[in-house]
């Protein structure tokens, strides 16, 4: 049995507010680098992907399973909270909670903490608006191994719970690298297409090439556009090609997520 002792949480004092504001604010979470994570598979995933735990909350009058109490036994230097029910269940975004919520660092990263890759695979998506698109095409990214993830220009937040779930733990595995103009990206773009002959394919319903015709191998990086919007005219300039899914039903485009991981398995199964 764990033998830390927990702080108790029964009123919405300090401590309640700030777990509310992670759970729900995006600045909050930006201003003091932290995410708020519940669901069992969501917790393991962040712990296996050895992101630093800065509180563990349970319920108070609950007793943890064995797997909770390593959670607060492998845990010593998160607080734990020992929260009420009905306060728990208010910090939760779940009908049925689970026996644990955290919070923790966030681990970021920009283009000098990226190693250089001998045969690359990026994904950027532009300008994502869809927390669950983004949390999907994150699942997709970490199934088909992609190195790393650019977000461009403004974009959901990340580590929106929504997105959490969605990726079902797989955010926490993911580089994602947040680019800061595409000034930036375009120097990149420039250094690794002289480093390793990188190739740069857009995805777009009205693509001039078919994936039918075409095979996609890395070094290689692939841009979704906005989910409205599409790639950006600066984007596009910045393609090899512009690439198209064939479609045979009457409707005449996919949902991003769907549509971008068609285009990152074709890059892994080609991929040596």
């Amino acid at each position: 049995m764990n033998t830390k002792r927990p702080l108790k949480i029964s009123v919405k004092n300090s401590e309640f507010q700030i777990l509310m504001a992670l759970r729900t604010n995006r600045s909050k979470r930006s201003q003091e680098k932290e995410v708020f994570v519940e669901g069992t598979e969501n917790i393991k995933q962040l712990i296996s992907a050895r992101w630093q735990i800065t509180r563990i909350l349970f319920r108070d009058g609950v007793n943890l399973s064995s797997w909770g109490e390593s959670v607060l036994k492998s845990n010593p230097s998160a607080k734990q909270l020992e929260v009420s029910p009905e306060l728990y269940l208010e910090l939760s975004e779940k009908e049925n909670p689970s026996e644990l919520i955290v919070t923790a660092k966030i681990s970021s990263y920009d283009l000098r903490d990226l190693p250089e890759i001998k045969n690359p695979f990026y994904l950027l998506f532009d300008r994502p608006s869809d927390l669950g698109n983004f949390g999907s095409i994150l699942r997709s990214a970490d199934a088909f191994s992609v190195d790393a993830v650019f977000v461009l220009g403004h974009a959901v937040d990340v580590y929106e719970p929504k997105v959490i779930r969605a990726s079902l733990g797989s955010v926490f595995h993911t580089k994602i690298v947040f680019i800061e103009s595409l000034s930036v990206l375009e120097t990149f773009l420039k250094k690794e297409k002289e480093r390793v002959g990188l190739q740069i394919v857009g995805s777009d319903s009205t693509g001039e090439c078919s994936l039918v015709d075409t095979t996609l191998n890395s070094p290689i990086l692939v841009i979704l556009g906005n989910e409205a919007k599409g790639m950006s005219v600066h984007l596009q300039s910045l393609c090899d090609f512009i690439l198209k899914i064939p479609m045979y039903g009457v409707v005449n485009s996919l949902n991003v997520s769907v549509a971008g991981s068609i285009l990152l398995w074709e890059v892994k199964k080609n991929r040596i």
